[in-house]
């Protein structure tokens, strides 16, 4: 039986902080961590183009340091930071895999990752690298959600692969409302007029504006992410 064909052929897969630290509260899971990479080696394998943004909610999360009083532009540099020893970490796992990776930091910190120069990235996706994208944009006030939809679109890659620990995009949170609806797809402007906590606005508009789809999905179940690359129905489409 012969194997079946991506539908997409460059993706951005935005994984949250939380997403490597599977069933911990703070720090890394390498089991989990080690999981991930191995469904990023698979989808690689078939062929598809890979770039990563990653969060870092497992150590350090901004909006944590301003609840506590550091003042705003101080804590958002603080998580940005924190994206990247989460990128050294799932660069290291990666490469245990058999895999070339590249990671490219919006912050100079060249002992650990290269600067980000978008003809550089194209190269490595087309020759078959993956790409880590870690400290968001480098710029504070700017989510990494908002990084992910800027680099997906500076990349020209065809999907966001948003990881979540739910299966989609919901009327309300799932966990506290039994009652919630689960979407299958759903348009940008809906999302945005519900204030439906998928993405900031910000990442949700920039999408709706160059038309770029998002796809919902649970990341703690193994073979999603290759499942919806090869389109079958996973997870919530925004478009």
């Amino acid at each position: 039986m012969p194997e079946e064909k991506p539908e997409y052929q460059r993706v951005l897969l935005k994984l949250s902080g939380e997403a490597l630290s599977g069933n911990k509260s703070f720090g890394i899971d390498i089991k989990k961590a080690r999981s991930i990479a191995q469904e990023v080696k698979e989808l690689h394998t078939s062929g598809v183009q890979v770039a990563i943004m990653i969060g870092a909610g497992n150590i350090f999360r901004g909006t944590r340091g301003r609840e506590v009083g550091i003042d705003r532009v101080s804590a958002d540099y603080m998580g940005m930071l924190a994206t990247i020893i989460n990128g050294i970490a799932l660069q290291d796992i990666l490469s245990k895999e058999g895999l070339s990776v590249r990671q490219v930091s919006a912050l100079e910190l060249r002992a650990v990752a290269e600067p980000f120069v978008r003809g550089k990235v194209l190269h490595y996706l087309e020759r078959g690298e993956i790409v880590i994208f870690t400290s968001g944009i480098g710029s504070p006030y700017f989510t990494t959600d908002t990084a992910a939809a800027m680099r997906a679109l500076e990349i020209k890659a065809e999907v966001i692969l948003k990881a979540t620990k739910v299966d989609g995009v919901y009327s309300a949170d799932p966990v506290t409302d039994k009652n919630a609806k689960r979407y299958n797809e759903i348009r940008y402007i809906d999302v945005l007029k519900q204030d439906l906590k998928v993405m900031d606005a910000t990442a949700i508009s920039l999408c709706k504006d160059n038309g770029l789809p998002i796809i919902v999905f649970n990341i703690k179940k193994r073979g999603n992410i290759k499942k919806i690359v090869l389109g079958k129905d996973i997870g919530t489409k925004i478009y």
